[in-house]
């Protein structure tokens, strides 16, 4: 924490300005001036703060599923509500949102079901790319593997999910590629075959150059 991850995933959002740097989407140079143009291109966020960020905790689990995706459940800007509770009961279904309904309110939902709430209104727009920042962060085990169930399901379907997470383990047991930052630098991007907690921990507290000083 504190490396600057969520600051790059953001700017990548569309969240905040890029000062340098290069995006490539589907090969071709890309550049997102806000969070609409991100999601327009296919770009999913599922922020690290779910409850300020993530859901509108007193809109019910139906309306915040909506809200990322108006545009298929409504027509000439009124909701449809056929469409809105088809959407609902699909998104449901898919990631094993336990709610006693569509209108059962996201803040008496548990942490876990939360966090599947605010992936599931993401995959309403059939994202390229999935950003997740620290997506299991204050959920129970049951939850986790549930939420790491989903996340190997979309890269098998060839959604491309970026991930911010402090678990090594995690880390560790998710990912093709882990890119390691220190101090808002980029220290290195490991393939899976180099990835063990002494090498990720060597590069997140500076590397060699650190070591030296």
């Amino acid at each position: 924490m504190g490396a600057g991850r969520s600051e790059v995933v953001e700017s990548i959002f569309g969240y905040r300005r890029i000062d340098s740097g290069l995006i490539e989407l589907d090969g071709k140079k890309s550049s997102f001036k806000s969070p609409v143009d991100a999601i327009e291109h296919g770009i999913g966020f599922v922020s690290e703060d779910r409850k300020t960020k993530g859901l509108i905790v007193d809109f019910s689990v139906r309306d915040n599923m909506s809200l990322t995706n108006l545009a298929s459940v409504s027509a000439g800007g009124v909701m449809q509500a056929g469409k809105e509770q088809a959407l609902y009961e699909e998104l449901v279904k898919k990631l094993g949102v336990r709610t006693s309904g569509p209108n059962q309110q996201a803040k008496s939902l548990s942490g876990g079901n939360q966090q599947k709430v605010v992936i599931a209104k993401w995959l309403g727009i059939k994202p390229k790319v999935l950003i997740l920042d620290e997506p299991t962060r204050g959920v129970d085990v049951g939850a986790k593997k549930e939420i790491y169930t989903i996340m190997n399901e979309l890269a098998k379907q060839g959604v491309a999910i970026i991930m911010v997470s402090s678990e090594l383990p995690e880390i560790i047991g998710m990912s093709t590629r882990v890119a390691v930052m220190f101090e808002g630098k980029l220290m290195k991007i490991l393939n899976r075959d180099e990835l063990s907690e002494e090498t990720i921990m060597h590069e997140a507290t500076g590397g060699e150059k650190h070591v030296r000083q």
